[in-house]
Order: C-alpha cells, then structure tokens, then sequence
C-alpha cells in the first residue's frame, strides 16, 4: 500500500487541499455483486440493517420522480444515483472532512496535490457549519479581489452554499483561467452582504519571505507547508543565523497548512531531538501515534521567538505554532486559529472513486485537540477591518514591541 501524509485538507476554491495529514492508501479488489450494470465491493452486511427502503426509495424515484423546471431535466444514471447514495452515506457522519469523491472529484483532488491548478487562490472549509474562507493565499486574485479570511460564502454564481459540501463548491469555484466566478459574502463588522466577482487564474502556490529589519529583528513569513517548504525554510533559518539577530518572528497567519511533514520539519528547527511535535489520536481505539522533532535545534536558549497567527492559521501553521509555544521556544500573539486538526484517510473505493474519511485528530504535545476551538494566543490582538482599511499592522506592531521590550 502507497501512502503519504498531508497535514491540510478540505479545500480550495484555489484548489489547493488543506488536509490535516491525509494519508493516500488503495484498497484492494473482491467479489462483486450487481445492481443493473453496477459492481459493488463485497462486504459483510451489517447484522440488524433492513436495506429494503434503500431499494424501494430507488425504485420509486425511478418510476415517479419529474423534473420541477426545465433547468433539472437531466437524467440521473444508475452510476450517478449510487455516487449520491454514497455521498449521503459519508455525510451523515457529520463530519465536513469525511466526503465521498465521485469520478470528477476524485480527479480534480489528485490535481489538486500537485501543486499548480486554475482557481481564484483562496482555502475554504467550514466553520459554524457555514462555508467559510479559511485564508486567501498570497498574490492571487482572491487576495487582489479583497477575500478576507474569516469571510463566509453565502452564495456562488447565484447559488446558495446552505448545505454545500466544500468538494461542490470547489467544483464552482475552479474553473478555466480567464473565466470569472461571482461569490456572495457576508463579513463579520460589515453592514451588507459583499459581492465579488473574481478572475480565475493558474495559481501557483507561494511559500516564504524573509527581512532583517533595522531594528535586528528577522521576520520570516512562511505561507504554506508544501513540498519545497522545508528546503525554503532551511535557507530562511540559514539567513536568520548568518544575520546575527537574536529575535525571529514567524509569521503563519493566514498559512492555511500543507504536508504533516512539512510541519515537523519546520518545528525541528527550533526542539531538541525526539521533543514531541503533535500526537495523532485514533479515539475509539485509543492508539496514538507520536511524531517527534528531527533534533536540528539551531534556535538557541537566549534567543526571542514570536510565533503570529490568525483564524487563517490552520493544521500544519497550528500544529508548528502549539509545539513551540508547549516547548517554550515561542509566544503566540494574534488571534485564535482555525481549528483544522484531523487527519483523513484517502481510500480508492473504485478505480476513479475515493472516500476521505477521518480516522484520527490531532493533539498538542501537551494532549491539547487542535480541532475542539483552534489555538488560543499568549497575546490576543484584533485586526479590525479599520485596521486594514488604514493600512495598519496591529498584531506584527504588538510582537516587534514583545520583542524589544518583553512586554
């Protein structure tokens, strides 16, 4: 079995999966039954499970079901009607993370991990059971178009997201460059609803940026944690100790995460060899995987840290900041974050259908779920839209004072 671990997930209109470690696995082939043209794996049937009103809902739909408009006149195949009764299957889970991707879907998530796709750029999940933009990512249109972490998305291309599942939105959202997309969005502080219509464009996910300011404090604002993020990170650490500064900032706010990997490469860095970086929990089972820092630990015991984050700081950007805060490298100053701390399971359920399915959550090394309410910060400091309207900074201000004073 193939696997790799991702620590992002749920998605992007940009495209870009934020899975909270999704591992890729395959599942092999059995015997199969058959319904008109149709082949479903075997397996046990549950005991005490009537499937009798799945079969009579079926075939009443398909002997009574009319259109009510022209605009639904399609005709569902055999295969389509399955896909949907899967999808239903996964969804009364309850859990927005666990999806059934019919043939569509499951392609575009596979483009989606390869790093370069047309989109508009921003992260969606959802939050408060409404589609939420988790951040926009750095210099594409959803960014140039105003997007703001934060922002719920009430309608796309006139279409309500009232029980959309991410992976549907996604699939309105994307679309061939040059196109445009129209979104509705509701914005905590705003008076009315804000319509956007955006570009689409071939988005390129960006990684890192670093600056030694005058005061000798080194900022590095690391953006996502994809493939090249440790290799990014390892030059920007490089810079960081040949600058001789002793105060680092790290910026993680609106990083909505990447690969598991990634994460612990990055939070290596800063802790001793074998410190825990993040406890995977499977629940019910009550097994725990522990995965440990790399033990490269440059960041001396004299130096500052400051670690900002924002509701856009998700997964991997949480997994990093909970670590150095819990190891006390850190101080986290900003707002809460996001609260993206499970991890999925990518199974081939037919050759061009997958399930992601949640099979575990992460925890601090401390034992704290990432999931429950996110990470609260040290230092909690607004960025208000009149904050942004006037071209302020706010939280990066509150960490340049921290480090300068230890106030």
């Amino acid at each position: 079995m193939k696997r790799f671990t991702l620590a992002f997930f749920s998605v992007v209109a940009v495209a870009f999966a934020f899975v909270a470690g999704v591992q890729v696995g395959t599942q092999q082939e059995t015997d199969a039954s058959v319904l008109p043209g149709i082949s479903f794996a075997r397996t046990t049937q549950p005991e005490g499970v009537d499937f009798s009103p799945l079969w009579k809902a079926w075939h009443l739909l398909d002997e009574k079901f009319v259109p009510a408009g022209t605009s639904t006149e399609h005709v569902l195949t055999d295969e389509e009607k399955l896909w949907g009764a899967v999808q239903g299957l996964a969804r009364a889970h309850g859990d927005p993370y666990t999806v059934f991707l019919p043939p569509t879907e499951s392609e575009m998530f596979s483009q989606e991990i390869s790093g370069s796709f047309g989109g508009v750029g921003m992260e969606i999940g959802r939050r408060n059971n409404m589609l939420t933009v988790i951040a926009p990512l750095r210099g594409t249109p959803a960014e140039e178009a105003g997007v703001l972490a934060g922002d719920y998305i009430v309608e796309i291309e006139g279409e309500t997201t009232e029980n959309m599942s991410v992976d549907t939105a996604v699939q309105l959202i994307r679309g061939k460059p040059g196109t445009e997309v129209t979104m509705r969005l509701a914005r905590e502080g705003a008076r009315e609803f804000i319509d956007v219509t955006i570009v689409r464009d071939q988005i390129k996910i960006p990684t890192i940026e670093t600056e030694l300011r005058p005061d000798g404090i080194f900022v590095i604002e690391l953006y996502n944690f994809g493939q090249t993020s440790p290799n990014d990170f390892r030059g920007a650490m490089r810079e960081f100790i040949l600058s001789g500064s002793d105060k680092l900032v790290l910026d993680l706010r609106g990083n909505p995460g990447g690969y598991l990997e990634a994460s612990i490469d990055v939070a290596s860095w800063f802790l001793p060899m074998g410190k825990t970086v993040v406890r995977e929990y499977y629940g019910a089972s009550d097994r725990e995987v522990v995965h440990r820092s790399k033990g490269y630990n440059v960041f001396k015991p004299n130096w500052s840290a400051v670690v900002l984050i924002d509701q856009g700081s998700a997964s991997a950007s949480e997994i990093v900041a909970g670590a150095l805060r819990e190891h006390g490298v850190a101080t986290l100053i900003g707002e809460r974050t996001f609260g993206k701390g499970s991890v999925q399971e990518l199974v081939r359920v037919t050759p061009e259908t997958s399930l992601k399915v949640t099979i575990a959550r992460w925890l601090t090394p401390q034992g704290v779920s990432i999931s429950e309410n996110g990470l609260e910060p040290d230092i909690v400091v607004p960025f208000t839209l009149e904050d942004r309207e006037e071209d302020r900074d706010p939280q990066f201000e509150r960490a340049i004072e921290f480090l300068t004073t230890g106030e």
